[in-house]
């Protein structure tokens, strides 16, 4: 019969091993894992020891419990960096490996940069006026921003609005324009109400497609987390913990933009945005749009913001198109 001492010092005959569940749910796989998963590739490659099981909206890791602990930790980093830059290249996860990675590689302290967008896109407020845009929000809750087509406005409120919601400022981002524009009426249009107002709020589509990742994005869409809506249906409601932008407010009347700016809760932030040179609105009625500047224009608490050809970054004809027809 072996003695105790024997028994004690033999090795375990099952090693026992750990495992781990990481949601990734909230992430746009094509985008963080690669083409064909060659970034989850190259992680395994380098966590030979691990077990990485990808299945459907998890990883699934198994192992010994340290090694585990350095997966967990690489992952916080892949994380960290993938919601700031919505990538993650395969050069950058090389540094990660080899714990050579900073941060700030990318310069975060540059006080015009909004985000991060689609592909690592760079958002930022690029003029002026745009700048002044982003400053007035960190002060104000309420934003006028009236200039001519191409000067940024419509896309900066987005960016701010993509900002907040990132940064859990607010809950929901809510985007809205007049239904009626150039004569036609969306009860006479075809099709259901998305099919309806997508031709009019195509500005507002293409600019969250430049900040967030497709899947991303229709995820957002379908759980309400960004809407998309004719103005009319604000009726009624109170917007609180949300950023809510009324874009082509010069089309708005004097009624209708009464009620979407009494439709602000607590915890909300407003932009309006328009052009009060391009009003489709029957002559004999006048945009609600000019009259909110005139009531607002000396209030303190609401910042009003005048952009004009100089922050136009379309064509460089675009600016000389615009002062002909403003000096006519």
């Amino acid at each position: 019969m072996p003695s105790k001492n024997t028994i004690n010092n033999h090795p375990p005959i099952h090693n026992h091993l750990a495992e781990k569940i990481i949601d990734i749910k909230h992430l746009d796989q094509a985008q963080l894992l690669g083409p064909k998963d060659q970034n989850l590739t190259i992680i395994k490659k380098h966590f030979s020891k691990l077990k990485v099981v990808l299945r459907g909206n998890s990883l699934k890791i198994i192992g010994d419990s340290s090694t585990i602990n350095e997966f967990e930790e690489l992952w916080s980093t892949i994380e960290g960096h993938y919601s700031s830059f919505n990538q993650l290249s395969s050069g950058t996860l090389d540094a990660m490996l080899k714990k050579e990675y900073v941060l700030d590689v990318v310069d975060f302290s540059s006080k015009n940069v909004l985000l991060y967008g689609n592909k690592g896109r760079v958002i930022r407020s690029r003029t002026k006026n745009q700048y002044k845009m982003v400053q007035s929000m960190e002060k104000n809750d309420l934003l006028f921003a009236v200039g001519p087509a191409g000067s940024g406005k419509t896309y900066t409120a987005v960016a701010l609005a993509v900002k907040a919601l990132k940064e859990k400022q607010v809950q929901k981002i809510i985007l809205t324009r007049p239904a009626v524009e150039a004569g036609e009426n969306l009860g006479f249009l075809p099709g259901d109400l998305k099919e309806k107002l997508d031709p009019y709020l195509q500005p507002l589509y293409d600019a969250l497609r430049d900040m967030i990742p497709t899947e991303k994005l229709a995820e957002y869409m379908e759980s309400g987390v960004i809407q998309i809506a004719p103005l009319g249906f604000m009726r009624g409601r109170t917007l609180d913990k949300a950023f809510v932008i009324l874009d082509e407010g010069q089309n708005t009347t004097e009624s209708q933009i009464k009620m979407f700016l009494t439709r602000m809760g607590r915890s909300a932030k407003f932009i309006v945005t328009g052009d009060v040179t391009q009003i489709d609105l029957p002559k004999n009625q006048k945009s609600g749009l000019k009259i909110a500047l005139e009531l607002f224009k000396n209030q303190k608490d609401i910042t009003i913001v005048n952009l004009d050809e100089h922050d136009v970054i379309r064509h460089q004809l675009v600016k000389k198109i615009i002062n002909a027809f403003n000096n006519k």
